[in-house]
């Protein structure tokens, strides 16, 4: 069982993992906060972090290959995924959007950050997950819903849904140790949200436009385009008829 620290109100459980690393101190242990002052998501952007919603980290040693490290973002969907089906009761309901979200009636719900380094050549990996429980922050890059949105009973408390966690990521653990990633890419697929639908992949200096064909082996995006398939190793993924909030602030829940 991994041990649970939880924090109160800390800037981000993401950077008190990595200067617990700096530390000498790998894991593995969950750092939970009630409230984050500072939380970030994919590439540093603001991750709004109300009481009531919950905000943990996971670190552990990292002792495979460096490149591997990303696939752990599709174990972590598949557990957050998971968990949610619980909470809701409506597996049907909660699909799974490339990179990093979990969607819940097509909007954002939860989020996962991975976070890499090394020290004194001991590798560490974070895993940061955030799930909208009570409160469903605005936000200027996807429209989002909270659990207690679908429920008729109160939100669940954080600290009871990160044992649920812990445990749907263990078992999402085991299903890649045992059988590779071409497991865990089969399952992340059977909840991918707009399999075989156009897309959108925003990179920095264009936009891609074509038919979502999946994933490849090493976990990039293959965009089934006009002139050929196209891999994306990273990208913001948007779907055309979703319409985005605008907003002055760029702020993301998990994104």
């Amino acid at each position: 069982m991994i041990p649970v620290v939880s924090l109160g109100e800390i800037d981000s459980t993401s950077r008190e993992a990595a200067r617990r690393a700096a530390a000498g101190d790998t894991g593995p242990v969950w750092l939970h906060a009630e409230a984050q002052t500072a939380g970030r998501g994919r590439s540093d952007r603001v991750w709004d972090s109300p009481r009531g919603n919950l905000f943990a980290t996971l670190l552990v040693p990292f002792e495979g290959a460096v490149g591997t490290a990303a696939l752990r973002s599709f174990t972590a969907c598949l557990a957050v995924a998971r968990v949610l089906d619980t909470l809701t009761g409506a597996r049907e309901r909660v699909t799974l959007k490339w990179p990093n979200d979990a969607l819940l009636d097509g909007r954002k719900v939860a989020g996962v950050l991975l976070e890499a380094g090394e020290v004194k050549r001991q590798r560490w990996l974070s895993i940061g997950i955030g799930i909208n429980l009570a409160h469903a922050p605005e936000t200027a890059r996807w429209p989002t819903i909270c659990v207690a949105d679908v429920r008729d009973t109160p939100a669940p408390e954080p600290l009871a849904v990160l044992d649920l966690l812990g445990d749907a990521l263990a078992e999402e653990e085991r299903h890649l140790r045992e059988g590779g990633f071409a497991v865990t890419r089969a399952r992340w697929i059977a909840r991918a949200a707009r399999l075989g639908q156009q897309i959108e992949a925003r990179l920095p200096q264009e936009t891609l436009a074509g038919r979502f064909d999946g994933i490849a082996g090493d976990g990039a995006l293959l965009l089934g385009m006009a002139d050929g398939q196209r891999r994306v190793a990273a990208a913001d993924i948007h779907f055309p008829d979703v319409t985005i909030q605008k907003a002055e602030a760029d702020h993301a829940v998990g994104d």
